[in-house]
């Protein structure tokens, strides 16, 4: 039994994986991609890829941690001695930290729309705020901008500071479900607004119109990206979990609360849009402006705005913590007395990193790479780039460097579901991998 922290209990190890999983990409990014691409199709084609592509990446990575009991570059090391592979752990760790300096910086956009609606100065009644506006004001503010980016990395150093047991798992067991009464509340808010029904049919009556090839590529994009895969940051949180746990249930698990939070997130903004007369294709505004304005018009709109972007903290904070602690779980190695040290000093330099992406939007909005922002350019270089290698390694490590033996043995599971992964991991999710990396890169080349 290895010396290290590890998760007490196997609903904490899934808390805290589900977290890790439900962030910005579930609460955020889903609404407003279902919205943009025909919504019931979309949704449906997500979950299948979820399921049939996204999860075997998802057990390979718990495999490889669970089974390696140590940070990420050290289990590859140890795994396959004399191998390159490691690389992937380092790798995942440069990518996390990455996607970490631009995350918390909406993160902070997060913290500065609580702040507005505690001081009740969202969503009054009568005030007639013009929210996109106030985005562009929050995003553009420098002294602003950088502030809560930092308060947002604060938040996130403090938990990960505390460990997996006092920290990370605690946090999780309290937010996690916390997240899902919340969003109980808001759904059945939503569902009772005269002509909710419509956005409830634009979520789940196919418009078959929809299904082509570029609704597959989104849908496959949103299921591979929404499980946190590709990072090495399942192979960290892995790591601290007991060998005698099975993993197979456990993955499933998480891809499935990943699933019910982004349909959840669904129901409660898409049948308010619909019911006060918006529509759904407002793209990436979906969440920042119109919902604002939706709730404005609730008898208690600034209770239940107040409460969705709480929920929406929750499962940035959650996500966060997940990728600064691949960071300092390598950098500790095996001197766990040195996690608060190193999780302050990870957490200063992305700090610090991630500062030209929440100036990007004022004083540095003229500074392009790529034709882009700088905050759109490490998304596009993380998401695009990186994560699409590093799932396409970890789906070849453990489909062809592991043996048969080895798979069946750390899978623990029945012949036909072990059958079944097997056949997924070795040919279906590399391909779709490739496929993800060959369109997210074709933007380079236009």
């Amino acid at each position: 039994m290895s010396s290290r922290d590890q998760f007490t209990t196997k609903i904490g190890f899934i808390l805290a994986a589900a977290g890790s999983a439900i962030g910005l990409g579930a609460i955020w990014k889903f609404p407003y991609m279902a919205g943009t691409n025909g919504g019931s199709v979309f949704i449906l084609l997500f979950i299948l890829c979820t399921f049939f592509i996204g999860l075997p990446v998802l057990i390979a990575e718990f495999m490889i941690g669970r089974r390696g009991q140590k940070d990420a570059v050290t289990s590859f090391k140890e795994q396959a001695p004399g191998k390159p592979w490691y690389l992937i752990g380092w790798g995942g760790m440069v990518i996390a930290g990455l996607i970490l300096s631009f995350y918390s910086v909406v993160g902070g956009w997060i913290l500065s729309y609580l702040g507005r609606a505690f001081t009740f100065k969202l969503t009054n009644a009568g005030s007639n705020i013009n929210y996109a506006d106030l985005f562009d004001h929050i995003i553009s503010s420098p002294f602003e901008a950088v502030l809560v980016q930092g308060l947002f990395m604060l938040l996130t150093v403090v938990i990960v500071s505390a460990g997996i047991k006092g920290g990370i798992e605690k946090a999780s067991t309290w937010m996690m479900p916390l997240l899902f009464i919340f969003f109980i509340i808001l759904v059945i808010r939503s569902l009772t607004l005269d002509g909710a029904m419509e956005g409830v049919k634009f979520m789940f009556v196919p418009d078959w119109s929809y299904l082509n090839a570029e609704t597959f590529l989104m849908a496959l994009g949103q299921a591979f990206f929404s499980l946190s895969v590709g990072i090495a940051v399942m192979i960290t949180y892995a790591s601290y979990l007991s060998k005698t746990e099975k993993i197979g249930n456990s993955a499933i698990n998480v891809a499935s609360m990943n699933i019910i939070i982004s349909l959840l997130a669904g129901l409660v903004i898409f049948p308010a849009v619909f019911a006060l007369g918006y529509t759904p294709d407002q793209g990436p505004g979906l969440v920042f402006i119109i919902l604002p304005a939706v709730f404005e018009q609730l008898p208690l709109g600034g209770l239940f705005l107040t409460i969705f972007f709480i929920l929406l903290l929750f499962a940035t904070v959650t996500s966060s913590i997940s990728m600064l602690e691949i960071v300092v779980a390598i950098a500790i190695g095996d001197k766990p007395e040195k996690r608060k040290k190193i999780a302050w000093i990870g957490g200063i330099i992305i700090f610090i990193v991630g500062i030209p992406s929440a100036l990007s939007f004022g004083i540095l909005s003229d500074v392009k790479m790529l034709d882009r922002s700088i905050f759109d350019f490490v998304d596009f270089m993380t998401n695009n780039i990186g994560m699409p290698i590093g799932a396409l390694l970890i789906s070849i490590f453990a489909g062809y460097y592991y043996t048969k033996d080895i798979s069946r043995k750390e899978l623990a599971a029945s012949n036909w579901m072990f059958t079944i992964w097997y056949m997924l991991i070795r040919y279906v999710s590399p391909i779709a991998i490739l496929i993800i990396f060959i369109q997210g890169i074709l933007p380079i080349f236009k």
